[in-house]
């Protein structure tokens, strides 16, 4: 990444020395430099040998020499699009004259894997060790909902043990992180042996199994399609100990139906709260990579920060969930070059291909992301978006691929099949096991993932500065030359590490992760 300055031209000499603009130019074959400063019409970049065309905003392109109608355009050395009109150089490159297209990638299955080294001094955390083994990060009772229509009777139990209306009732119990409600909105009018129901199935199931659950209940109507008999049945669980299932209607409505699961938690916390945190190794931390509310920097700044705080953790025998599918569309060759395997390459090729087909069925089209706010933050086609994004995965090999909600069993960097849309994707990392959310932002989202914390990192130094009440680490000192990548990168590893061992994110202290629980839903509802 090469960074250059250029100096705006003036009819008489200014009363103080204008600020330098800034360009950033992330490879040699490039056909655009992103700029850090809004740029106007006459501007020079004397490191590109041009002048600036027009106005410019922070965060987006300028075309560094002639690209004709048809041609490819290069960011990060890879193609982002094509050009849709001729642009010339200086100009701006955006939607007006950027498109999407198709074009080969060279998979070269496993051609550059190689091995991951083992770091020299084991890192650890201080985790909550279960008594199966598993290691949580946070210590919660949850409530899950077979079907919407138990949602009210979830959220009022749940209600009942919030600290910030009742203190009282969990004032014995500091140990305990909270009471939640995870919610949703489907679980009936759909079909009983479809994929959809499996999905969302195998989403509760991987809740109700996480290990930062000390307990829980699963609370239904009694009357939906989503039965909780086969519930338990199909993920492996039992009604009794830590797990307590039941209905509206064969408890006796609303009133009895709260209360029962009021006292049913009373019953759980003492044995919830006789929790002690322990030193355990790093290899313990799973964590889901999201980023949300990209912009033109994500890939220059918070993304790759992120990819070196996941090498770290992959040295230390930790597991990084990459996922976001159409977010990886048109950089997915990149990862299949470093699959531990061909078959696991392969078994990205065949995720890629069902996108493909789920969008045509659907009318839909794989460049409908990304969103406004993404373009207005610079970016313009899914093949850009896809390039920045994929920086969240680091350098070392991809060990294994998962569908969604699957139980993620191998350690290193694995990929999910989930959607680019950050709540049901990182809900259904967090049912493969992750037990802790590393998300990165432009754009200023807010967003928590309850019973995993989220920690939150902006790609610039004017969001942190507006927005730093929600986020947790400022890479924008990267592209202020203040930090290098492989600093934070250390510096965020460190701080995985302090908010699995307990130390609160800030979605964490605004009470986020109860509302932003949300199973892929794709089935048909009739």
């Amino acid at each position: 990444m090469h960074t250059s300055t250029a100096e705006a031209p003036a009819s008489s000499p200014p009363p103080f020395p204008p600020r330098a603009a800034r360009v950033i130019r992330l490879h040699p074959q490039d056909d655009v430099v992103v700029t850090l400063d809004q740029l106007v019409s006459g501007t020079s970049l004397p490191s590109e040998g041009i002048s600036v065309t027009g106005l410019v905003p922070p965060g987006h392109k300028v075309a560094t020499r002639a690209i004709a109608p048809g041609a490819a355009v290069r960011r990060y050395g890879q193609v982002i699009g094509f050009a849709s009109r001729p642009i010339l150089p200086g100009q701006h490159v955006h939607t007006h004259n950027l498109a999407m297209g198709d074009f080969a990638r060279d998979y070269a299955f496993g051609k550059e894997a190689r091995p991951t080294p083992s770091a020299s001094t084991p890192a650890s955390f201080q985790g909550i060790v279960r008594e199966d083994g598993r290691v949580a990060t946070r210590n919660y009772i949850g409530i899950l909902t077979s079907v919407n229509c138990s949602a009210t009777v979830a959220r009022a139990i749940a209600d009942h043990f919030r600290r910030d209306i009742r203190p009282q009732a969990l004032a014995g119990f500091p140990n305990v992180d909270g009471v939640v409600a995870l919610t949703h909105g489907t679980g009936c009018a759909m079909d009983a042996e479809g994929e959809g129901l499996a999905i969302l199935q195998r989403t509760l199931g991987g809740y109700a199994c996480h290990a930062n659950f000390a307990g829980l209940l699963v609370i239904g109507l009694g009357c939906e399609t989503n039965q909780i008999p086969r519930l338990l049945e199909t993920q492996g669980l039992r009604d009794g100990g830590r797990l307590h299932a039941f209905t509206i209607q064969d408890t006796g409505g609303t009133t009895r139906t709260i209360e029962r699961g009021i006292a049913l938690i009373r019953e759980m916390l003492p044995a919830a709260n006789a929790v002690q945190r322990e030193t355990v190794p790093a290899s313990h931390l799973v964590v889901g990579l999201q980023c949300g509310g990209s912009d033109g920097y994500s890939g220059i700044s918070a993304n790759p920060v992120l990819g070196a705080a996941v090498d770290l953790l992959v040295q230390h025998g930790g597991t990084a969930i990459l996922s976001e599918t159409p977010e990886i569309y048109g950089a997915e060759h990149l990862l299949t070059r470093r699959a531990q395997t061909p078959e696991v390459g392969r078994k990205l090729v065949e995720r890629i291909r069902w996108w493909e087909a789920y969008c045509a069925r659907n009318g839909a089209a794989m460049d409908n992301n990304p969103s406004a706010g993404n373009k207005a933050g610079g970016l313009t086609t899914v093949l850009e978006k896809s390039l920045g994004g994929i920086a969240k995965a680091g350098s070392t090999n991809l060990v294994d691929v998962y569908e969604y909600a699957q139980p993620v069993r191998a350690r290193g960097l694995v990929f999910m099949d989930t959607p680019g849309y950050d709540p049901i994707s990182a809900t259904g990392q967090v049912a493969g096991g992750a037990n802790l959310i590393c998300f990165t932002t432009g754009r200023g989202s807010a967003y928590g993932c309850a019973p995993a914390p989220s920690f939150k990192l902006t790609t610039n130094t004017a969001l942190w500065e507006r927005q730093s009440d929600d986020m947790d680490l400022n890479c924008g000192e990267v592209l202020e030359g203040r930090r290098t990548i492989p600093e934070l990168g250390a510096e965020l590893f460190q701080r995985l590490l302090d908010t699995a061992s307990g130390q609160r994110s800030r979605s964490e202290c605004h009470g986020y992760g109860q509302q932003e629980f949300v199973p892929w839903q794709i089935s048909v509802i009739t």
